[in-house]
């Protein structure tokens, strides 16, 4: 703690009393969060200024582009810039056409003065794209995401387009369902950074209410060789620059669509301002029957409702000074689906949530800027059984808890010479408060003795194992000691929890971009205390190294990052309470073991390469070791997860992705991933596991041979009719619960029709199981290893591959109108109707399905 202390002593004298920073009259505007900003001046040869000079920022591969005049002083101004490596083009009449390459990587204005030569009268103004253009030097491994593309992409499902814009988007990051995502082999180990707010709890639909798709104007999406700025989880980092109105003239949608399942909603966006004051906001709501991903390929009870508000105000009232206030409100209320085992269930859940991320940034010079974002953000769940308890089974489950975060984040940057340097802090509180009921409605679930040839037997008056050989039969083998004074059906009581804690955190970090001739290299140190329910520290060294070889527009990249993992927030002091093998392994308060942070070294080597200006290849490999690894541990099939954590996991792969530059309307990608994520016992936390929990060495769900995504998209003209397709391929992540024959035959005959269970002719359906089989068996959705081949590390039973096809044709501008458009856009979602699974009876996500065929129509109106 003396560190940190001299450490936060030191940063905080150097941000409140920089006296060797020289303030001076900065820049027209500066930019919020992470977004960067660029000030220009054009000049003719003989040094005066270029007024009228058409100027236009854009990205090759996010088609990302902003476009101004100069003014009578020459001078240009660019604001809201997402991170990454852009192209400057400058053409004025009776001049040559300029172009060069501007890099944003901060907030630090970048300022750019140009000098244009004169034209000869035959010479024809033209700017040409090279293989370099497609390059960025930076050692970090990232993907950049542009509304133009997001905005393209098949986002009909409710309440996730964040999430589902991330899978279809980046390599090694693989869909699991209602939103979740595994990057890199770990399972949600995401930060998210959004206009300079830090938020690294759970955003999927089953969590929280995330920020709408339509709010972003671009994301950097972080794989490998995070800088020291950023810390909790770190497997993926998503920079969000949000949509500003600031130097806007008016403009909004409203979009009205209406789908399958009984989709209907509303997307609207208005931004307006000056070039001191900006305004934008996002008003979205929504309703379908097929709110979350389903345990049966046929949705039932599975409403839902979404509605989300966001506003963006940015204030800029000099030119050295600047302050934004993101502020947003969500609600979901969705039932929980039902299974064909549980047709009478009716529980149902609300998600709220609230922040509210004011930030301020002051520029000493033309390069050193200080930014201060204190942030405070709340989620409130509330989860209701049904009303008859013994309609839920195999349990009742009932859950009040909320989640408040709050905290302030300081950094002063400056940029001199080749260095681009930033200190920083970051103080945050977690204020934890659970309640929480549970208990068995299913005598069978976990029944106390079972006949000879093994089957569960009700014996409501039996709860003590002892007793079952007097009666004439067998103790369980299985049996979970844990529950039984919580089985209602055995005359037990409901289990009640109820706690709270407060999760405080504090860190400091120092970096440096050093760019020198070709090399590019990222150095930093970053330090956490994290005093919760555990403590802990770590002392965290960050490098990366990049190198251009220029004749052959290649780029090499090397890393190594030293993190810690915190636990997740979400019930963590319920799971805190429960220890080894969860509650189902002993009664609460037997053997607790509050769970910590994990600490991992990973290691990054990659390579970018340009193929003329047609394509960008970006490739990497990585390999992370992990000692206390986290997944989750979840609830049946309800949204209900526990953080549970492994003693460690060793996990590697190979992550690629093929981008082309817009090519006369037309622009596609490509990205690859294969993960081998190996985890190592014993367990720690949790509730009761779907299926047995491994104590050695075992693959967990999150390990997958490769995953694919290819995006076509062609549209005519700037706004013009576009027609987009996207094919995702996942060979099948790995299905814990059927290894063996005897696993299958023991399912419900629901669960056997779920995998598609065949044996010979015989096939299981939703009223017909199948109860003995000798050979000549096999399942459509799963596939389950050959007798005698079952080996939880190198041959665990695996979800079947699937193919999905999705196709989306629309146009920009309908009736050719410049000041009001009219949008149309129509949508198709697994156009195959592919049945296939996400999960299957999986401790760590449940049973779900894939989305069946979904069509969605939406028509809009612009301006």
């Amino acid at each position: 703690m003396k560190a940190f202390a001299a450490c936060a002593t030191l940063l905080v004298g150097l941000i409140c009393c920089p006296s060797t920073l020289r303030s001076a009259e900065g820049p027209n505007g500066q930019a919020m969060g992470t977004a960067g900003v660029i000030d220009g001046t054009v000049l003719d040869p003989s040094g005066a200024s270029v007024a009228g000079a058409q100027v236009v920022l854009k990205n090759p591969i996010t088609s990302y582009q902003q476009e101004t005049t100069t003014d009578a002083n020459g001078v240009f101004h660019f604001v809201n810039i997402p991170p990454h490596q852009y192209q400057l083009q400058i053409t004025a009449q009776n001049f040559q056409a300029f172009a060069t390459k501007v890099s944003i990587h901060g907030a630090v204005p970048v300022k750019v003065q140009v000098r244009l030569d004169l034209a000869s009268s035959s010479q024809e103004v033209t700017v040409e794209a090279s293989g370099a253009d497609l390059l960025e030097t930076v050692p970090t491994q990232h993907t950049d995401a542009d509304q133009n593309l997001i905005q393209k992409l098949p986002l009909t499902s409710a309440s996730q387009g964040l999430s589902d814009a991330i899978t279809l988007t980046t390599p090694g990051v693989v869909a699991d369902s209602n939103g979740s995502f595994h990057p890199l082999g770990d399972h949600a180990q995401t930060s998210y950074v959004i206009d300079g707010m830090p938020i690294n709890d759970q955003q999927s639909k089953s969590f929280s209410t995330q920020l709408p798709a339509n709010a972003f104007q671009s994301l950097e999406l972080v794989t490998g060789a995070p800088s020291a700025e950023y810390g909790d989880k770190t497997s993926l980092v998503v920079n969000a620059v949000t949509r500003s109105g600031l130097g806007h003239k008016p403009t909004g949608s409203l979009d009205t669509y209406y789908g399958s399942f009984g989709t209907y909603g509303e997307e609207a966006t208005f931004g307006f301002g000056s070039a001191k004051f900006g305004n934008f906001v996002v008003a979205n709501s929504s309703r379908t029957a097929r709110f979350l991903d389903t345990p049966e390929f046929t949705p039932f009870h599975d409403k839902g409702t979404n509605a989300t508000i966001f506003d963006r105000i940015d204030y800029q009232p000099t030119g050295r000074d600047s302050t934004h206030l993101d502020i947003f409100g969500a609600r979901n209320w969705f039932q929980i689906p039902n299974t064909y085992d549980q047709l009478n269930q009716d529980q149902r859940q609300r998600a709220t949530t609230f922040s509210v991320a004011p930030g301020y940034q002051h520029t000493f010079s033309t390069s050193s800027l200080l930014t201060i974002n204190p942030f405070f953000r709340q989620d409130r769940i509330d989860y209701w059984p049904s009303r008859d308890e013994f309609d839920d089974t195999p349990a009742t489950v009932g859950q009040n808890r909320h989640l408040t975060n709050f905290g302030v984040s300081a950094s002063l940057a400056w940029v001199r010479g080749i260095h681009n340097v930033k200190l920083g802090t970051q103080i945050t509180q977690t204020q934890l408060k659970e309640n929480f009921n549970f208990g068995l409605t299913d005598p069978l679930f976990n029944a106390v003795c079972v006949d000879v040839q093994g089957n569960p037997l009700a014996l409501p008056s039996v709860t003590n194992p002892a007793s079952c050989d007097g009666l004439g039969y067998m103790a369980n083998p299985n049996l979970s000691p844990g529950l039984i004074p919580y089985d209602l059906t055995r005359g037990g009581s409901p289990f009640l929890f109820h706690g709270n804690a407060n999760i405080n955190q504090q860190a400091v970090y120092a970096q440096d971009q050093i760019t020198w001739r070709n090399w590019t290299f990222n150095l930093g140190l970053r330090f956490d205390n994290y005093d919760g329910i555990s403590t802990d520290n770590l002392l965290q060294p960050r490098a990366a190294v990049s190198y251009l070889i220029k004749p052959t527009n290649t780029v090499l990249k090397a890393s190594y990052t030293r993190s810690m993992e915190t636990p997740y927030n979400e019930n963590l002091v319920l799971s805190s309470s429960t220890g080894a093998g969860g509650l189902a392994g002993d009664v609460l308060g037997g053997s607790s073991e509050a769970l910590r942070p994990g600490h991992r070294n990973e290691y990054n080597t990659g390579l970018q390469q340009a193929l003329g200006h047609y394509l960008q290849i970006d490739g990497s490999y990585f390999w992370k070791f992990t000692k206390n690894a986290y997944d989750f541990d979840t609830l049946f099939n309800t949204p209900i997860t526990f953080p549970i954590s492994w003693r460690q996991s060793k996990i590697d792969g190979v992550s690629l992705r093929l981008s082309t530059p817009n090519l006369h309307g037309f622009q596609a990608y490509t990205t690859l991933g294969h993960t081998r994520a190996r985890f190592f016992g014993p367990e720690t936390g949790g509730l009761v596991f779907n299926s047995a929990v491994s104590a050695g060495v075992f693959r967990i769900d999150h390990d997958q041979a490769l995953q694919q995504t290819t995006d076509f998209r062609y549209q005519y003209k700037k706004d013009g009719p576009w027609i987009a397709f996207t094919w995702r391929f996942d060979s099948g992540e790995v299905a814990g619960a059927v290894a063996t024959l005897d696993d299958v035959l023991a399912l419900t005959p629901a669960q056997q029709s779920t995998i598609g269970f065949y044996c010979g002719a015989d096939q299981a359906t939703v009223y017909h199981g199948i109860s003995s089989c000798g050979s000549n068996y096999g399942a459509t959705r799963v596939r389950i290893p050959e007798p005698g081949t079952y080996n939880e590390d190198h041959n665990p039973p695996r979800i079947a591959p699937r193919n999905l096809f999705d196709v989306g044709v629309g146009t920009d501008n309908l009736f050719h109108y410049e000041r009001f458009k009219t949008t149309l856009k129509l949508q198709a979602v697994n156009i195959t109707n592919e049945a296939a699974l996400y999960n299957f009876l999986s401790t760590f996500s449940g049973t779900h399905w894939v989305s069946p065929r979904t069509f969605q129509l939406t028509m809009g109106f612009a301006f």
